[in-house]
């Protein structure tokens, strides 16, 4: 089985990156030499998920140290493109107090996968022999510097012989689930099977699901979760089918600064992610469509948060 590349590195004065928009049909690479190629890169989802993009912060300002642009005209630029996502703005503050950006940059690359591969462990564990997992959106390598979080924890349980199997959510309007989650499972050899976004009741009301792993764009300090839209249907039915839902992320998602979700901005992406399906119309001329891109689950649904310094639980306070 082919290995999953980084998903994001600095390479010959560049940040080189998996182009995701073009996954499952084609790995390749999108290159960002300036920082608008960095933010066009973030704001059309090349580069995706909470862990990466703190890294493409820290990136982001070392294109900017490089090509002599004023540090904060682009870090305004890049915290711009995803507003939800709290690493984001973790990783340009890292560059913007670095006395080298660029060295700083590769050195948070690296810790992204150490502290991922901690999380893993910390979480394998909770996963029974055999069990069930249900993911939404995709949390796993290409949504950080490399080996994933939520799908760090499946891996891990994997690679420890706990011989765990996937329900995909295919996780609309986008299908990161169908496109990138399937991509990677198929590639790491975990067995998973794809399933429409509103099968997730019917599943879990027919005993076919152990437990639900998802990540995290933001964490408010007292365990409010934002992630992908739908996030927060699975935690109720997780709650009324008595399934444990678990949170994986690192630290750096962990908004302290945040009291309460209800702190957390929301994204609003394009109408027509919602009203096209694969670049194929699918609503009427001009109706209106909402796509709100994160939701927030209230602390109360969540049974442990996940974090590379070990498992949470409640009553949180981060």
């Amino acid at each position: 089985m082919t290995a999953i590349p980084p998903t994001i590195e600095w390479r010959d004065g560049c940040v080189r990156m998996i182009d995701q928009r073009r996954l499952p049909g084609e790995l390749t690479f999108v290159e960002a030499r300036t920082v608008d190629e960095l933010c066009d890169a973030v704001r059309t989802l090349a580069i995706r998920g909470a862990p990466a993009l703190g890294v493409a912060g820290a990136m982001g300002m070392a294109l900017a140290a490089v090509t002599g642009e004023l540090p904060d005209a682009a870090a305004g630029r890049i915290l711009a493109t995803r507003p939800t996502a709290v690493n984001l703005a973790w990783g340009v503050a890292r560059g913007l107090e670095a006395a080298d950006p660029v060295a700083e940059a590769v050195r948070l690359a690296a810790d992204d996968v150490d502290r991922n591969r901690r999380l893993g462990a910390h979480g394998a564990p909770l996963l029974p022999i055999d069990g069930r997992v249900l993911t939404h959106c995709n949390a796993g390598a290409l949504a950080c510097a490399g080996y994933g979080t939520a799908l760090g924890v499946i891996r891990a349980a994997h690679e420890t012989g706990r011989r765990p199997s996937v329900w995909v959510d295919e996780t609309r309007p986008v299908l990161q689930g169908a496109r990138l989650t399937a991509w990677e499972l198929d590639r790491l050899g975990i067995p998973a099977t794809l399933v429409a976004d509103v099968m997730a009741g019917s599943l879990m009301a027919g005993g076919d699901v152990d437990c639900v792993v998802v990540g995290a764009d933001r964490i408010a300090a007292n365990g409010d979760v934002a992630n992908k839209v739908g996030t927060y249907g699975l935690a109720v039915l997780a709650a009324h089918h008595g399934i444990p839902f678990y949170v994986a992320a690192p630290m750096s998602t962990v908004d302290r600064n945040c009291p309460t979700g209800a702190g957390i901005p929301i994204e609003r992406r394009s109408g027509d992610e919602v009203t096209s399906f694969g670049g194929v119309v699918t609503a009427p001329e001009g109706f209106a469509a909402e796509n709100r891109a994160f939701d927030v689950t209230p602390a109360a649904l969540v049974t442990a948060i996940i974090t590379e310094d070990g498992v949470v639980r409640p009553p949180y306070g981060f």
